[in-house]
């Protein structure tokens, strides 16, 4: 559970690095609140299809690799704002960042299911979203200095770097050979009557 709550921690770092920041980001490229809109709800509405998806691909497959698609894909995606100069490729880059989003949002509910008992379930739950929003709110903080300081952009490759280094987390989250952690797989074999 640990690895759960430290990638995730720091995976919302990177990103909430960015997202408080992206109407300022849409009007340097000459967009106003209209264009904000649409470019979050591009990012809404990607992210609807896609967590049906994730939802049973990750039944099937694991939960982590989702996570990992996420934070290297959102790494990658953000690398491209500092060069954007069109607010159309703005509404791309939401498109796909709101499809990379779905895989993190649906398949970290699933894994923490995965990793806690009924028992103890709303406490981890309690405890991660106590990590994940001090981080965030951590984040959100210094990206308005780095802007402060330096640039917007510089924030784009701050946060890409981030979640970079978060996948290397999520590659230490262990689930059995189905993605479901040993918790998991007792309450099957309980659910089965097979358990030993």
């Amino acid at each position: 559970m640990r690895w759960i709550v430290l990638s995730q921690s720091i995976a919302i770092l990177g990103s909430s690095l960015v997202f408080p920041f992206y109407l300022i980001f849409i009007k340097e490229v000459g967009g106003g609140f209209l264009q904000y809109g649409i470019s979050y709800g591009l990012f809404t509405i990607s992210s609807a299809f896609i967590h049906v998806i994730v939802g049973r691909l990750s039944d099937r497959v694991g939960r982590k690799w989702f996570l990992l698609i996420n934070s290297w894909g959102m790494a990658t995606f953000l690398l491209f704002f500092p060069i954007v100069v069109h607010i159309w490729q703005v509404y791309i880059l939401q498109v796909l960042l709101g499809a990379a989003g779905a895989m993190q949002k649906t398949s970290e509910k699933a894994l923490l299911g995965d990793f806690t008992s009924s028992s103890n379930r709303g406490t981890a739950i309690g405890y991660y979203h106590f990590w994940t929003s001090i981080f965030a709110g951590f984040a959100v903080m210094l990206g308005g200095l780095i802007i402060d300081l330096l640039t917007i952009d510089i924030i784009f490759y701050i946060s890409s770097f981030i979640l970079f280094l978060s996948g290397f987390l999520i590659l230490k989250i262990k689930e059995n050979n189905r993605g479901y952690s040993e918790i998991q797989k007792q309450g099957q074999q309980l659910a089965d009557g097979s358990y030993n």
